[in-house]
């Protein structure tokens, strides 16, 4: 027990220090964004008195350091700052986009864990036959194809072609649960990858945990060999793909801005590009502090799943 609080302390300790990084690195990459907000505020045709005012009315004519320390002390206090093209909280912007950000993602991790822990499973069960040897290619061909190329694909066919889907969430809002239809090809393309990795790992992980000393002698002592692979094979290939797990949320929540831009969902990825192209700063580093602190919590968690599911030695004694 002491051993896991120590774990624990430690990885709490990481968390900790790379939470001040994602802070630090989200201010000092949004510094370095060309323009900034006074800019694309002033109009096509912008004025450079009208830009100096808008600046200094937004005080984005003060020194970094100044605005860094204000925007550190208000990230203590949760407060992610105010748009500076809209005047709205930043917290609203992500309130408004987090449902069907939320829904996207909800539903692609909860058809990832049975379809790719199914099908690693399939694939190390028949290692090295004919079943094996298809889930392992259409694996591989499935995950060397981009998110965007594979959704310009999926709604070429299924949209365009077959017309059995809508090819947008356009008209829908963020009633996209009324919408089901509209969810189809966009979950199939932020799962088609991570499907793809997570199988080929519990396959890897599988095939390690069959072929070792605990696992031969248990099928001595009589044990069958459903048990076998689902009650000692399967729970030590789950801590490697616990971490893979939580290394795909968190790559969802970059995959997602693929697909709410490509099929025109209003979640945080939307959020996300129309604050870039306004230069609107403080939308952008309270997304990215989001985002970030997700990261970091999703790893953290992953470590500390992993380290309880790991072989430890003397367990087949």
């Amino acid at each position: 027990m002491s051993g896991l609080r120590s774990f624990v302390a430690r990885r709490l300790l990481l968390g900790v220090l790379q939470t001040v990084a994602v802070v630090l690195l989200v201010f000092a990459l949004t510094e370095a964004l060309p323009g900034d907000a006074a800019v694309a505020l002033a109009g096509d045709q912008p004025d450079p008195a009208r830009i100096a005012a808008i600046r200094e009315a937004m005080d984005l004519d003060r020194p970094a350091y100044e605005r860094l320390v204000d925007w550190a002390a208000g990230l203590l206090h949760g407060d992610l700052g105010t748009s500076l093209a809209s005047g709205r909280p930043v917290s609203r912007y992500i309130a408004d986009g987090f449902g069907p950000t939320l829904l996207l993602a909800g539903l692609t991790v909860l058809l990832l864990i049975p379809v790719g822990f199914g099908l690693g499973v399939l694939a190390a069960r028949h290692e090295g036959g004919l079943v094996d040897r298809l889930i392992s290619s259409a694996t591989l061909a499935v995950y060397a194809v981009p998110e965007f190329a594979l959704g310009v694909l999926l709604v070429t066919v299924f949209a365009l072609r077959l017309g059995w889907l809508p090819p947008t969430a356009v008209g829908y809002g963020t009633d996209l649960l009324g919408h089901p239809a509209a969810l189809v090809l966009p979950v199939l393309v932020l799962l088609a990858r991570p499907v793809c990795s997570l199988s080929r790992l519990v396959r890897a992980g599988m095939i390690d945990a069959l072929a070792s000393p605990y696992v031969a002698q248990a099928a001595r002592y009589g044990v069958s060999g459903v048990r076998v692979r689902y009650a000692h094979a399967l729970p030590n290939a789950m801590a490697p793909a616990a971490q893979q797990l939580a290394r795909t949320i968190d790559w969802l929540l970059s995959g997602v801005i693929v697909a709410e831009a490509l099929f025109v969902i209003p979640g945080l990825g939307t959020v996300l590009l129309g604050a870039v192209a306004e230069r609107d700063v403080p939308v952008v580093q309270g997304l990215a502090v989001v985002f970030g602190l997700l990261t970091v919590a999703l790893n953290l968690g992953a470590d500390l799943v992993a380290h309880r599911l790991a072989p430890r030695s003397g367990v087949a004694a």
